[in-house]
């Protein structure tokens, strides 16, 4: 059975027409991250929907759970990802993370384009790259770093709550949360998502680097 590709390329195309902002940053705390999306599912669907609503009913993006053995931000919700070792681009390294933790081995070709760089409370510049997965029928938790693998719906990051943003003392940004089933994910991850929904979904040039994280994670 062929697959349909309208999706692929309506994303690829709103990546290329976006001009991303970079962050100058210490390389030696330079990470990136794996925005992955997967298709299962994907064909009539699309077809007379207004063009987010098939997105949003179609397509999901792969979130993890971090092992609660990590040092650093144990449990908390992440995208696939981590440091750029030295003389990597942040593509290689977020293909090379996502095969170490989720055991999802995708080739260059797999990589759509880029989102704006967050930088952390930590100190971390983080470089989201965006990957197409097809149905990523294979994947599993490497436990050593995931404790969990999700498929979550775009549809869920369109919700009317989202995204859920609340002052903090101490910060004159406000924060930025996302809300999943009855649960949220927090900024940075939050952010990236957002942004993802806005440039990727409904066509917005939307800008994320300025939110702020929940005060557990200035660590």
């Amino acid at each position: 059975m062929q697959r349909d590709d309208r999706l692929k390329t309506l994303i690829q195309d709103k990546l290329r027409a976006f001009p991303v902002l970079a962050a100058r940053g210490d390389l030696h705390h330079a990470a990136a991250v794996a925005v992955v999306i997967t298709d299962e599912g994907l064909g009539a669907g699309l077809a007379g929907l207004p063009q987010h609503a098939a997105w949003s009913t179609e397509a999901a993006l792969i979130v993890t759970r971090r092992s609660s053995q990590l040092r650093k931000h144990a449990g908390q919700w992440a995208l696939p990802g981590g440091r750029i070792d030295a003389g990597e681009t942040p593509e290689q390294a977020a293909l090379r993370e996502l095969a170490e933790e989720v055991h999802l081995h995708l080739d260059a070709d797999a990589v759509l384009g880029r989102l704006d760089d967050f930088v952390t409370r930590s100190g971390f510049v983080i470089t989201p790259v965006v990957v197409w997965a097809d149905a990523a029928q294979h994947i599993a938790p490497n436990p050593a770093e995931v404790a969990s693998i999700h498929r979550i719906p775009v549809a869920e990051f369109l919700r009317g709550d989202a995204p859920m943003l609340e002052c903090v003392a101490h910060s004159e940004q406000l924060v930025l949360r996302m809300p999943v089933g009855s649960n949220w994910i927090a900024a940075p991850t939050a952010a990236i998502l957002y942004q993802f929904s806005e440039v990727c979904i409904t066509g917005r040039p939307t800008r994320v680097a300025h939110f702020e994280q929940p005060v557990f994670a200035w660590k």
